[in-house]
Order: C-alpha cells, then structure tokens, then sequence
C-alpha cells in the first residue's frame, strides 16, 4: 500500500468515528438484504468499519431533488463494501462520486453505426459506473423494486472490473491468480451463457449478462453474493474463480450459522 493510500486510509477512519452509527442502526440497514447474514460476527463488524470509511470518503450527491439521508448511505454502503470486505477500501481510491437518483432514470446515448450513421437515442438505466468518473445508482424505498437484480453490487462490480484498465469482464487479479485460468473459466462460460439466451431458454442468471463479458462478471458476481449455490449449479469455475478474487466463499461453512 503507498503513502497516499495510507493517508487516506488514516483519514478516513478519523472521520468514521464521528458518524457514531450504532449496531443497530447498522443492522436495520441490512435487514432488507439477506445475504448479509451469512456473515461472521467478526466479519460483519469488519463491514461496519469499512462501510462507514467508504461513507466518508466518498462525495454524494442527490439527483432531480432527491434528498439524501444516511439511512440511503448505509444501505448503498453496506452492500458497495461487501465485495471488497477483504480487499480493503483502496480498491475503489481511483474515484468519488456517487450520484442517487430517484428510481431509474434516462442517460442520453450516440452511437455510430458500421455504415458511419450516427444514431442516438435514450436509455433508461438502473445505474452506470464510469471509468475515473462517478458510480450513478437509482434509489427504491422498496428494495424489492428492481427484481433480483442488486444494482449495488453491479455497478461496484464494473468499478472492480475498471481497475484492470478496459471494462472487460477482467479486473486486477491479485498475484496468486492467473488470468489463464480466469479465461479459462470465464469465457467458455459466457459462450454458453449466451448460446442459452439466444435459443430463448429460461436462464439461472440475468438475461442480461449476455450483453458483454463485462456485464456477466458483474451480473456473475452479484449472483455470487446474493444467490451463490446458483453460480455453483450454472457455472462452477466461474464461482471458484470469483471466490478467488473477492477473497470470500459465500457457500463455506460460516460462523454466523
């Protein structure tokens, strides 16, 4: 870790201690999403820590009126730290903005087609992660709004996938990982996955993952947290490779059981 990461690190524990969250606070931020209980009691107050870092050294922002409060913050905080609970905050140093809008909302695309012809149109969206830029999430009052999809996890996944340099479904593999091997898991994974779509068969994953490798590392990877015995039923090298990555295996027997 450099000098600068260390400072940053120091100073943002300094400024976590004067949001004085208390565990139970904590806690009813975490009730909507299930998948945190899996934790360890260890491994929760560590989430704790990091999240509330993450709450204060970010900047936030409300989109179109929208207030925020910390309750949004804990939420969003809780499940953006939750893949990096054993990585540490430093893989998401590289930016600080965090954008909230009020349910999903539309971002403005031009795209040039192979003939040259420019065409451009609205998207709506549930969130968008830029490289070097902001992470852009839609706020629910219900969490249960946007189906199984989990936009945090997603759009934190891209930021993940970003630290490698392009957005291709490969993010910064730690030394004891071998991109060989990641390949090897993921890409035949994906052809599959997307052989599947096309013949209109029902999925165990998002139909969406087949829009882009980097899309099925973020969808495979909200599916690793949320719904982990999924990925291992579909895609067991894929699960074993993200188990790798995250340092986590949601699926291991937990001292929160």
């Amino acid at each position: 870790m450099g000098l600068l990461s260390r400072w940053r690190q120091s100073r943002a524990r300094r400024l976590a201690a004067r949001l004085a969250i208390d565990d139970a606070e904590w806690r009813e931020a975490a009730w909507p999403y299930p998948f945190f209980d899996r934790l360890s009691e260890e491994e929760w107050n560590r989430l704790r820590r990091l999240a509330a870092e993450f709450i204060v050294s970010k900047e936030w922002s409300g989109a179109q009126g929208l207030a925020l409060t910390r309750r949004m913050q804990l939420e969003i905080a809780l499940q953006a730290c939750l893949p990096i609970l054993n990585l540490g905050l430093s893989w998401y140093d590289e930016w600080v903005g965090i954008i909230i809008y009020p349910g999903d909302f539309v971002i403005p695309r031009r795209i040039i087609d192979d003939d040259g012809v420019v065409h451009e149109y609205d998207d709506t969206v549930l969130g968008e992660a830029w490289e070097g830029g902001p992470v852009l999430l839609s706020w629910f009052d219900d969490p249960n709004a946007t189906g199984d999809v989990n936009v945090v996890i997603h759009e934190f996944a891209h930021k993940l996938d970003m630290t490698n340099g392009a957005t291709d479904g490969l993010p910064r593999l730690h030394d004891k990982m071998s991109v060989r091997a990641w390949r090897e898991a993921f890409a035949p994974a994906y052809e599959d996955f997307c052989r599947r779509v096309e013949a209109g068969e029902e999925t165990l994953l998002d139909p969406y993952a087949a829009e882009h490798p980097s899309e099925f590392f973020a969808v495979t990877s909200e599916v690793f947290f949320e719904a982990p015995s999924l990925l291992a039923e579909a895609y067991p090298p894929v699960y074993r490779q993200l188990a790798l990555f995250y340092r986590q295996d949601p699926l291991a027997p937990s001292a929160a059981a």
